[in-house]
């Protein structure tokens, strides 16, 4: 079950398109942490490692055709003891957990954070649409998660796949361990962090301006299909200025949790750690702060052809 890293990309990756005028907050480009090779896969080593591990930047929801992985990361997933994905995506008792914490605290609804012709739009929109779930079974989920279910339906494709699962599916003939960074508690309370009033009103607004949103899903995956982590970054930047005040909670926040967690996981073994792309790039990024912390972070070629030493 994805729904928390859907939602949660949801909300770091525009929550609102780019609107006429405003100024970008993405950092200026040249700097030391934006000059980043195209590429998914790192290697950190130095710093006292014992043996070097590696990071990988995922998309939660790919169309098939574009959910591969390359004979580096293979040979990656190969050499490392262990996997961490930001959830524990192996244990089922986690995954299915996640359902209890789908709906809003003290009984809210979402018929009762929008006006009447607001929440008219919203069911019209799942009325002319193929969602998962009609509205009415959704009345009290957090709005982000219901975004999140729009969001997975922009992809022009039938059949959809993550990176997460195909990486787990190749571990499985090493009978590779895997652990999660996080818990799909903590995923659910950063949304309650979040007024639910300010999702709800971000719902519609992602609904009333639905081709836009579609045109900014499609240039992100083109993005991650050429494994263009600056330009990534730069897209995240362009959100609402609305969110700003939210993204160290989303986004930077997450990122220096797990870079504390790191050192003591990498002690003498090979870990791959493989998080959402977004996480990876810009001076708050998870690239940066493990430099900031004395490892050396090198770029790998992330190809399909066995020509990259690890």
């Amino acid at each position: 079950m994805l729904i928390f890293y859907i939602a949660l990309a949801m909300a770091g990756f525009g929550q609102q398109p780019a609107k006429p005028g405003k100024k970008n907050s993405a950092p200026a480009q040249g700097t030391a942490y934006n000059q980043l090779d195209n590429t998914l896969l790192w290697k950190i080593s130095g710093n006292g490692l014992a043996r070097s591990c590696y990071l990988y930047g995922t998309m939660h929801v790919l169309c098939a055709e574009d959910a591969t992985v390359s004979d580096s990361l293979k040979l990656a997933i190969r050499y490392a003891d262990e996997i961490y994905f930001e959830l524990d995506m192996d244990n089922m008792g986690e995954m299915l957990g996640a359902m209890k914490f789908l709906r809003m605290n003290d009984g809210k609804k979402l018929s009762e954070l929008l006006t009447k012709e607001e929440y008219a739009r919203v069911e019209a929109y799942f009325k002319q649409h193929s969602v998962p779930l009609p509205l009415a079974m959704m009345n009290r989920f957090k709005p982000y998660f219901i975004s999140s279910l729009i969001g997975e339906q922009m992809m022009s494709c039938e059949q959809k796949n993550g990176m997460e699962e195909l990486i787990m599916r190749e571990s499985r003939q090493y009978q590779k361990e895997i652990k999660g960074l996080e818990t799909s508690e903590f995923q659910a309370s950063i949304f309650d962090s979040i007024p639910y009033e300010k999702q709800a009103k971000d719902l519609v607004s992602y609904i009333d301006s639905i081709d836009s949103y579609k045109q900014v899903t499609m240039e992100m995956v083109e993005v991650y299909r050429q494994q263009n982590l600056e330009r990534m970054d730069s897209l995240m930047h362009k959100s609402d200025p609305g969110m700003d005040e939210y993204m160290d909670i989303l986004l930077y926040g997450r990122n220096r949790h797990w870079v504390e967690q790191m050192p003591g996981i990498m002690k003498g073994k090979c870990i791959l750690f493989a998080v959402g792309a977004g996480h990876l790039p810009g001076r708050q990024g998870v690239i940066n702060l493990l430099r900031k912390k004395g490892y050396k972070v090198t770029p790998m070629k992330n190809i399909s052809k066995k020509t990259e030493s690890l």
